[in-house]
């Protein structure tokens, strides 16, 4: 049998007079910095060019060239190499001394199958109406309302509906996205002690509702929602689904009606309209709750989150489309308390959402 005998380690040793030598690259100066905010349209357009061109997807475990990559997904391979190599410059996607690329932690969120992905999240962000509305966000500033309807000529849902089927298709996509990758943590944090029926108002496809009804077999829960939106709800909810024995789905708007009595409401994520809508939500679930109901409410918050950059930013998109509003914690508060629920305690649930807990007296 053939053997590999060690190598002498002939490396001189290191005396106390020698020191590593580090290279560190200096943080760039503001006017720097502010230079590459001013083209931070470039990095939203790359990470939307990466999307769709199915670059994450088409990288596999082992290096490979941008001429390897470029076959896979149809492009020429010197540009794709420059839009990999931009990319790289904020952490998304690694090119190695040999000039292939191998996948980041961020990369891989933009693989349509990682269960954490983020694809339809960053073409949601990048549509093509974004770039319209982006450049009058003084225009909302100054008046405090939605640029859509005079940009389209229409509102924001009745233009993504008529107008733009396949951004329609994206949004739906998106939401399906946050809502299941959120809702495991929702019902990860909720302690369901001593509730029997649980209602999300405005749950969307119900995926908060049915992660909630899986951990706890003996609760009963409703999903309460546009009748276009339950029609899709997720299929362990509906007829023949393994939770339809413990569901009612009523189609609704919560901002005319809740017409439901539970143990537990949870709101999430929908108190973003205008003021009134988001009072007129509030008072009708006051209204259908008896005493000592509990409503949890789960939202973005703008002034205390480690994710404020995102969340900042959600809430300009939000002004330039719809005219809405994330919330600070004070602003929440208020208009809960205004409702005439009592706040109680306020936990965070990930990385940008809070959830807080409330009663109704």
């Amino acid at each position: 049998m053939t053997t590999v005998s060690p190598t002498p380690d002939t490396t001189p040793a290191a005396t106390p007079l020698t020191a590593p030598q580090v290279s560190v690259t200096p943080s760039p100066p503001p006017s720097m910095r502010l230079r590459e905010l001013a083209f931070g349209a470039a990095c939203a357009a790359a990470v939307r060019a990466a999307a769709r061109l199915g670059v994450a997807d088409a990288l596999g475990e082992t290096p490979a060239s941008a001429a390897d990559l470029a076959l896979v997904v149809d492009a020429e391979p010197v540009p794709l190499q420059r839009l990999l190599r931009a990319l790289c410059c904020y952490g998304i996607f690694s090119e190695t001394p040999d000039g292939t690329f191998v996948h980041s932690e961020m990369s891989r969120l933009l693989r349509e199958d990682d269960p954490n992905s983020l694809r339809y999240i960053a073409l949601w962000c990048t549509e093509p109406w974004t770039w319209e509305v982006w450049p009058r966000l003084d225009d909302a500033v100054r008046s405090g309302t939605s640029v859509f309807p005079e940009t389209f000529g229409k509102g924001f849902f009745e233009y993504l509906h008529q107008d733009a089927g396949e951004s329609a298709q994206v949004f739906n996509r998106a939401m399906t996205t946050s809502s299941v990758q959120s809702a495991q943590d929702v019902a990860d944090l909720l302690d369901l002690t001593g509730v029997s029926s649980v209602v999300d108002i405005g749950g969307g496809q119900g995926h908060v509702l049915a992660s909630l009804l899986e951990k706890h077999p003996s609760v009963h829960g409703t999903l309460l929602d546009l009748p276009g939106v339950v029609a899709r709800a997720d299929v362990r909810l509906r007829d023949g689904g393994r939770l339809a024995d413990r569901v009612r789905i009523v189609p609704g708007d919560c901002r005319e009606d809740v017409p439901v009595e539970a143990d537990l409401y949870i709101i999430k994520n929908i108190l973003e309209w205008d003021d009134e809508s988001t009072r007129r939500t509030l008072r009708n679930v006051v209204a259908a709750a008896r005493p000592g109901a509990r409503v949890v409410i789960i939202e973005n918050l703008v002034d205390d989150t480690p994710s404020m950059r995102f969340t900042t930013a959600m809430d300009l998109l939000l002004l330039l489309n719809v005219g809405g509003a994330k919330h600070t914690r004070e602003s929440l508060v208020g208009r809960m308390s205004e409702a005439g629920l009592q706040v109680g305690e306020i936990h965070p649930v990930n990385a940008y959402l809070h959830a807080f807990e409330c009663i109704v007296p």
